[in-house]
């Protein structure tokens, strides 16, 4: 109970500061982006050796003037999206979806006609808050699975953020109840999974390479979708100009269970690193992706 008083009493002052700061409009907003950058940079300095590192080995072709090149740019990007998602407290559902396109929502469409429920692969990639404006483009119940944040004030904050849009948020631990129980009552779902997470050490069950390196992949989406016979695609935000993105929706398998054994988790593994080839600032270098590689 004092646990819970203490987590109200820091919660209710630090959304309501928020709150504020997500009324500037995004203009000003990305000026204090700028300013956040040289702190987080230079003076900061987050997690900076967990990003060269990440960065040197999924790039070992390049000199280490391009490492810092990248670097920079990620940094920047990353204080892009920070403030971008502060602003989601503030944004209405038109106003989202006039930052976020999708080049070919017919795709789901096509899939809800059919009567599939549907997995969608995404990552940190881009701005991966944003694609909460999903559920305005698309006729699905939508559910966001995340990871609960060891900070409970923060982790309810960011439910508190996607829940304004109608997203559904359930915790990866429950995901599989949550799905059957929708089933049972005939609700179409669409389901968003960030597939970069790194899985627990006990629960290692397979590894491929990615960016040149060994991976533990999670196997969770690609046993859901074989058990729950949900098609799959995969979606990733490309940033057109700052403040505004573009998805592109790609069918993975409308039938996971007629695949290979592995083999949808090799097409979003695949799919992820040739967005992160094409555009490596908008990756999220600095999460310890590879904690629990054989090289670590």
């Amino acid at each position: 109970m004092k646990n819970e008083e203490s987590v109200n009493f820091w919660y209710y002052p630090l959304y309501f500061f928020l709150k504020l700061f997500a009324h500037l409009p995004l203009p000003i907003l990305y000026w204090l982006s700028d300013c956040l950058y040289p702190v987080v940079f230079y003076v900061i300095r987050y997690r900076k050796k967990i990003v060269f590192r990440n960065l040197r080995n999924a790039f070992p072709e390049k000199t280490e003037k391009e490492i810092l090149i990248l670097a920079r740019s990620f940094y920047r990007n990353f204080c892009d999206v920070l403030v971008e998602t502060l602003k989601m407290l503030h944004f209405t559902d038109k106003e989202l979806a006039r930052h976020i396109e999708y080049s070919n929502p017919e795709i789901l469409l096509d899939l809800y006609n059919k009567g599939k429920s549907v997995i969608v692969v995404a990552a940190h990639y881009g701005n991966w808050e944003w694609m909460a404006g999903l559920r305005i483009r698309s006729p699905y119940h939508t559910i966001a699975v995340y990871k609960p944040l060891n900070s409970r004030i923060f982790d309810r904050i960011m439910k508190q953020l996607r829940t304004r849009f109608g997203v559904e948020v359930v915790p990866m631990r429950n995901i599989l109840r949550v799905l059957t129980r929708h089933a049972d009552q005939k609700y179409l779902t669409l389901s968003c999974f960030i597939s970069d997470q790194s899985p627990v050490k006990e629960e290692i069950q397979y590894r491929t390479t990615f960016l040149n390196q060994d991976t533990p992949v999670y196997l969770g989406i690609e046993k859901i979708a074989v058990k729950m016979n949900q098609a799959v695609v995969f979606m990733c935000p490309e940033k057109i100009r700052r403040g505004y993105y573009q998805v592109h929706i790609t069918l993975l398998s409308e039938n996971p269970s007629s695949l290979p054994q592995h083999g949808l988790t090799e097409l979003h593994v695949k799919m992820l690193e040739q967005a992160i080839r094409r555009e490596p600032s908008l990756w999220l270098w600095s999460h310890r992706r590879w904690k629990y590689s054989k090289n670590a």
